[in-house]
């Protein structure tokens, strides 16, 4: 018997793309502002030393900033943060400066978040976080 195709995946890979590509540079004109959802992170690119701006979903918690990785760990804006060890990231109108980006199990962040947050992240099947510290 084949393996089942991975449609989950595949679907995700489409999303992603017209995400880079269509919606995240609309986005931009609102991330990161007081009664938007979505966030931006500011990081320079590993190779090029480009600095990028990429919208994202953002929760403020007690010793820091969780944004979840719906798309895994092989992004390129999360590669560039992990690898500067340092980002800036603009949520709810106010400008973060942070560091030490850990990438975490979703699981090990849930108590910090609202439960919205929690049904998100099982309808998305997010298996993993980013966590990084504010200064």
């Amino acid at each position: 018997m084949a393996p089942m195709p991975d449609l989950i995946g595949a679907a995700r890979d489409r999303i992603r793309l017209f995400n880079k590509h269509v919606l995240n540079p609309l986005m931009l004109r609102f991330a990161g502002r007081r009664h938007w959802y979505a966030g931006v992170i500011r990081h320079t690119g590993r190779r090029s030393g480009k600095r990028y701006a990429t919208p994202v979903v953002a929760d403020l918690v007690a010793d820091g900033i969780i944004i979840p990785l719906p798309y895994g760990t092989h992004v390129d804006w999360l590669r560039n943060v992990v690898a500067a060890g340092r980002a800036t990231v603009e949520v709810r109108g106010h400008t973060y400066e942070v560091v030490e980006p850990e990438i975490i199990a979703a699981s090990a962040a849930e108590a910090q978040l609202p439960a919205r947050r929690r049904r998100a992240f099982q309808l998305m099947r997010t298996y993993k976080v980013l966590k990084v510290k504010t200064t």
